[in-house]
């Protein structure tokens, strides 16, 4: 069952004491604190709902010394066992209740932050790309973006030994039950906001804002002196910002259809006035996603024209205006299936829909014997069929290799594979999605 999950942001209390008339330190100035979630909130059909949440669980699971430990700390986390939990630069806290137990343990999960010349060299790649200040602001994490920290020299999501667990319980499990259930809610905070993230790994949203907005004001004044005797090339000028930049217009509200009602009396042939407020929407979300761009570096590429017309009719309401889109792309019949891929995983889902491609061996080895292990029922290893990046797994179930390094479910209905939950880091889980519909 899916939760809309809410939380406020209030400045946290400090966890250790300091005398009476010292201010609170820097790191708890940026601090940001989440209420609890409540007994058997989750997101989504897996335990966090977005790759990059996937990956915090990953690097927590392989640092684990104890198995058991981090079943019951699942437990926990669905159980609503942990409290509200603090995030502060290098380190995420909560007190975390054991079922009989009324006093909480103190937990933390200390993260490695990063350096202060390693931050230059990742912000100074991000201002120079408008997409990835763009899907920041829309609480997404590209996979592109974490590429370009990797081409930073940044590894910018959590990897081996970046994550030391602390609790005050008399465990020497590493983590312990606590631990594990606090950092596996703390995937939930992820999956809402990768800005969370960025705050464990050293700085605030605000901070990085202001720290943005600052080096593209320099980028534009060294690039003003550079170009005052040569001039500047169109392509850079079409993409600068102009000199003063208005307040950002914040997201569009309204009914994305609230223009057909206006033409209602207007009618002209060949006008679908329901198809006009759409597109007109549409032209609004794009415009304000452009705006919010403080960056002066390229413009996100256009999708191709079959995922554009993919893009239009998820936003659509099922009319003739969605038919005309499948018609004008020549593909009516595969239009239903692209949408729901759209859906679980945008541009990426749909190329999965038609992709092929043959992944390294050693991949295809792994995932054929991961997919066997997970499908084994009393024992019996599943049937498994690889063709190039699609594994089938008895009649009905396919798990597809994107180009994302995203594995995608599918299941057969009437003769086509549909696509059939949102992608995940490892084949097996994807299978065990279709095995628990």
């Amino acid at each position: 069952m899916d939760f809309d999950i809410e939380y406020d942001f209030d400045e946290a209390e400090p966890d250790d004491e300091r005398e009476p008339d010292a201010g609170p330190t820097a790191d708890e100035r940026r601090a940001r604190s989440f209420p609890r979630f409540g007994p058997g909130r989750r997101v989504g059909r897996k335990f966090a709902d977005t790759w990059w949440g996937n990956a915090w669980i990953e690097s927590m699971e392989r640092t684990a010394l104890d198995p058991e430990q981090l079943k019951k700390g699942r437990r926990y986390a669905f159980a609503g066992q942990v409290g509200s939990i603090t995030v502060s630069p290098g380190r995420i806290s909560a007190g975390v209740h054991d079922g009989d137990q009324y006093t909480p343990h103190d937990t933390i999960v200390r993260v490695g932050t990063l350096a202060a010349a390693e931050w230059d060299r990742l912000l100074d790649r991000v201002a120079a790309k408008a997409g990835h200040i763009a899907a920041l602001l829309d609480r997404d994490m590209p996979h592109d973006l974490v590429q370009t920290a990797d081409d930073a020299g940044v590894r910018l999501l959590p990897g081996y030994g970046d994550l030391d667990p602390e609790c005050d319980c008399p465990s020497w499990d590493h983590p312990c039950r606590h631990a594990a259930a606090l950092a596996y809610q703390a995937a939930w905070l992820l999956d809402r906001d990768p800005f969370v993230l960025l705050l464990m790994r050293g700085r605030g949203e605000a901070e990085l804002m202001a720290d943005l907005r600052r080096r593209n004001a320099r980028r534009s004044v060294a690039a003003d002196a550079t170009d005052e005797a040569a001039g500047t090339p169109a392509e850079q000028a079409y993409a600068a910002p102009p000199a003063a930049l208005p307040a950002s217009p914040g997201p569009v509200t309204g009914e994305p259809l609230a223009l057909a009602p206006l033409l209602a009396g207007h009618e002209a042939p060949g006008i679908d006035a329901e198809a006009l407020g759409v597109l007109a929407a549409d032209a609004a979300h794009r415009a304000r996603d452009l705006l919010a761009v403080t960056g002066s570096g390229p413009l996100v590429p256009e999708p191709d024209a079959w995922c554009d017309a993919v893009r239009l009719a998820a936003r659509m309401p099922r009319s003739a205006a969605t038919r005309r889109l499948g018609e004008a792309s020549g593909r009516v019949a595969d239009l239903p299936r692209a949408v729901r891929a759209w859906e679980y995983a945008g541009a990426a889902g749909v190329d999965v829909v038609d992709a092929v491609f043959g992944p390294p061996k050693e991949l295809v080895a792994r995932a054929t014997e991961a997919l066997r292990e997970a499908g084994g029922v009393d024992g019996a290893a599943p049937e498994v069929r690889n063709w190039r990046n699609r594994w089938t797994v008895g009649r009905d179930a396919q798990v597809r290799y994107g180009r994302d390094g995203r594995w995608y479910p599918f299941r057969r209905r009437a003769g086509q594979w549909w696509p059939a939950g949102p992608p995940g880091p490892d084949p097996a889980d994807a299978l065990l999605d279709l095995i628990e519909e």
